[in-house]
């Protein structure tokens, strides 16, 4: 299992149809392009706060 650190936070807005717009920087940090997929992941603690975490799925091979 991996362990991140974290590099920065950012603020998103959260918009029509709850869409959200993931900042430039982050996108070209993340090298995020057009038709990528992202995985979301809803946590909660035993406070019952939770968290949205998102990563970039696999691309497959031929799409390279």
């Amino acid at each position: 299992m991996a362990i991140y650190r974290t590099l920065y936070y950012g603020d998103v807005t959260v918009g029509v149809g709850g869409r959200i717009t993931i900042p430039q920087e982050m996108r070209d940090d993340l090298r995020l392009d057009e038709r990528d997929t992202l995985t979301v992941r809803v946590e909660e603690n035993p406070n019952g706060t939770r968290q949205m975490v998102l990563w970039r799925a696999e691309r497959p091979a031929d799409e390279e």
